[in-house]
């Protein structure tokens, strides 16, 4: 690790892992991660804690015509998170919505079928998931996924990330019992900055590491 700064996620999740090593070795942990740039990390995470890995899809819902406004999220599972205030501060009908979310559950589900390659995502239930992304930056996403995870019954829920903006980590203690980010830096900026090598990661890989993780 150079001057505070990752050589890559692969390095990023294996610095990560070190901070989660409460975890390893039991069977009541899953490794779920976000895709497509937290798979790399997780990957990393979930070898040295010897857990299984999966993959959590989670989907903007923009609001029709602005699609960068977010009124809330899907995930997997079809979990539907709606910010109700916002839903009927714009009048937004129930067709539009209905509309909204068909749209964008069969984009979550083609990327889902993408990634399983016929493997049935481990089973979080009375489980300790741990949530894993390469980096925060406003934390909507990860905010999402660990609301709609907290639907699926785990036990705890521990938001787990290499780098995150300080303000973003600390909030994210209101919807995960635990948050383990290895670098809070201020000022924050942007998550690639703090990688040497930020290389968008392809479909192709997350299908690599899945299979080498099973």
């Amino acid at each position: 690790m150079a001057a505070g700064r990752f050589r890559d996620r692969t390095q990023a999740g294996q610095l990560l892992a070190e901070r989660l090593q409460a975890y390893a070795g039991r069977d009541d942990v899953v490794v779920l991660a976000l895709p497509r740039g937290g798979v790399p990390v997780a990957y990393e995470v979930a070898r040295a804690l010897r857990a299984p890995l999966g993959v959590f899809v989670v989907r903007k819902l923009g609001v029709p015509g602005h699609e960068e406004l977010a009124m809330g999220a899907i995930a997997s599972g079809g979990v539907v998170l709606l910010d109700e205030g916002l839903v009927q501060a714009l009048g937004l009908g129930r067709d539009e919505l209905e509309r909204t979310v068909a749209a964008e559950l069969r984009e979550l589900e083609r990327r889902e079928q993408a990634y399983a390659d016929n493997r049935k995502p481990p089973e979080v239930e009375g489980k300790t998931v741990v949530l894993v992304d390469d980096g925060l930056a406003t934390g909507s996403t990860m905010r999402a996924a660990a609301l709609a995870v907290r639907r699926l019954s785990p036990t705890r829920i521990v938001v787990a990330v290499p780098v995150a903006a300080p303000e973003t980590c600390e909030e994210l203690r209101t919807v995960a019992d635990e948050t383990v980010c290895v670098l809070t830096p201020h000022p924050f900026r942007a998550v690639g900055l703090w990688y040497e090598d930020f290389a968008q990661t392809s479909d192709d890989e997350v299908r690599r590491l899945l299979a080498d993780a099973a």
